[in-house]
């Protein structure tokens, strides 16, 4: 019983983690795509807010903003789950935790969506020695 276990926790490690990063054919301009359709949808999202439209009026925008986040974070996932572990997957959880309070808290969404811009904007364009340091490793983790 002791191998199977063994066998069956470093199979899911190295599903999870695996030795390297997991390419993906054309995953540069997924990227891309993904991410300029995310900002997009965030601008109408905000714009609207700011505007006073109901949040009825911005399902749209919402949509657009929930998928593309989701999409571009299975494409890290799949690449590996050390995204997780390091500050550029924390910035998304926290930015997955703002869109959630601004859902909740409709008098101060337009507070919540400008803080998730401003930890998204910094997150993406911070030096890659803060973008992947693994909290968990304490250490620059690039696989």
């Amino acid at each position: 019983m002791g191998w199977f276990t063994h066998a069956r926790e470093n199979g899911m490690k190295r599903l999870l983690f695996p030795p390297g990063l997991r390419n993906i054919q054309g995953g540069r301009w997924m990227r891309i795509s993904l991410r300029t359709w995310h900002l997009a949808s965030m601008a109408f999202l905000v714009g609207g807010v700011a505007q006073g439209v109901p949040m009825d009026g911005l399902r749209g925008a919402l949509w657009g903003v929930t998928l593309s986040g989701l999409g571009y974070v299975v494409m890290e996932l799949y690449t590996s789950f050390v995204f997780l572990l390091q500050l550029k997957g924390i910035a998304v959880i926290a930015k997955v935790i703002l869109m959630g309070a601004a859902a909740a808290s409709p008098g101060h969404s337009l507070d919540f969506l400008v803080a998730a811009i401003i930890i998204g904007g910094v997150s993406s364009h911070m030096p890659g020695k803060y973008r992947y340091y693994s909290v968990y490793h304490g250490r620059v983790l690039k696989e």
